[in-house]
């Protein structure tokens, strides 16, 4: 029973670290369109999304282990921030820009399945 309990309590914390990276891609559009934290409204936005993603990171690690968790996160934000700069900024991307993004995507899946390997050898 503790172990159901421990396993909901880690999905959980999996979940609060997506949000913080969903927060940290808000993070990262919203401090590139302050421009300098000139604009307002973008400055707002920016300090409004880092506050969200300072929280739910922090509680995530609560249970995640820092270094995974910090990886994770960044991970994410990265290839968002990346992502959506492209689509919603007209940033440039490149082939080979999207080809290292794909790697982080690959290590970030990576590091989580080697976290629910932990978990399973720690019920046993």
């Amino acid at each position: 029973m503790d172990t159901n309990k421990n396993t909901q309590s880690v999905g959980a914390a999996w979940g609060m670290l997506l949000l913080a990276s969903v927060f940290e891609v808000g993070y990262a559009l919203s401090v590139g369109g302050s421009q300098a934290f000139t604009v307002l409204s973008w400055s707002v936005s920016a300090v409004v999304f880092f506050l969200l993603t300072l929280y739910f990171l922090s509680a995530a690690l609560r249970t995640i282990d820092v270094g995974i968790g910090y990886a994770v996160w960044a991970g994410i934000g990265s290839v968002g921030a990346a992502g959506f700069g492209s689509a919603l900024l007209d940033q440039p991307l490149t082939l080979i820009q999207t080809f290292w993004l794909a790697v982080i995507i690959v290590g970030v899946v990576w590091l989580k399945l080697a976290d629910s390997v932990k978990l399973q050898g720690e019920a046993a």
